[in-house]
């Protein structure tokens, strides 16, 4: 068994003109990864019912733009949310569906929307019949006393809405 461990040592030189050709080649590198890892998964299509929210929407256009028109059903989703949170920096929530969670009827995803929030959209969870129930727990940031909305996207096309009010105090003091 031989230790064949070799060191090659290059001058200034070598080395400016490989550093070169790497920050050259860098960006054309990094920018064919994600087509690479696009390719390998295959080709993505978002769920027409769970469009990507912008950051910049108001809580009524992003409520107008998921909802298309459509009237949701109340009902069929439930919040686990204090109604008063002493701190709105986090407020910890749970959102529930009633949905048999098979191929046929499913949650494909719910929005979690703030009403006076600067970014009405606070998290978007996705499900599939693979999750077995329609659950989530997570935690909030509200800037002050606001109504919490949970709209959830079904499989078949239909909406589920829950809607709640959590108020936010300061200190003791009503937001």
């Amino acid at each position: 068994m031989s230790n064949d461990t070799r060191i090659q040592c290059i001058d200034r030189r070598e080395f400016v003109v490989r550093a070169s050709a790497a920050t050259i080649l860098l960006p054309q590198l990094l920018q064919a990864f994600p087509a690479l890892a696009q390719d390998a998964a295959g080709p993505a299509s978002p769920a027409p019912s769970a469009p990507t929210a912008s950051r910049a929407e108001t809580f009524d256009d992003l409520y107008g733009r998921l909802t298309n028109g459509a009237k949701p059903t109340a009902g069929k989703v439930f919040f686990e949310i204090p109604e008063i949170a002493e701190n709105g920096n986090t407020v910890t929530f749970t959102i529930t569906a009633d949905s048999p969670m098979t191929i046929e009827s499913h949650v494909r995803s719910i929005h979690v929307m703030s009403t006076a929030n600067p970014q009405a959209s606070v998290a978007i969870f996705h499900f599939s019949p693979e999750s077995g129930k329609a659950v989530v727990s997570s935690r909030m940031r509200l800037a002050k006393s606001q109504d919490i909305v949970a709209l959830a996207s079904i499989s078949d096309g239909k909406l589920w809405v829950a809607r709640t009010k959590v108020t936010v105090t300061i200190g003791g003091c009503g937001g």
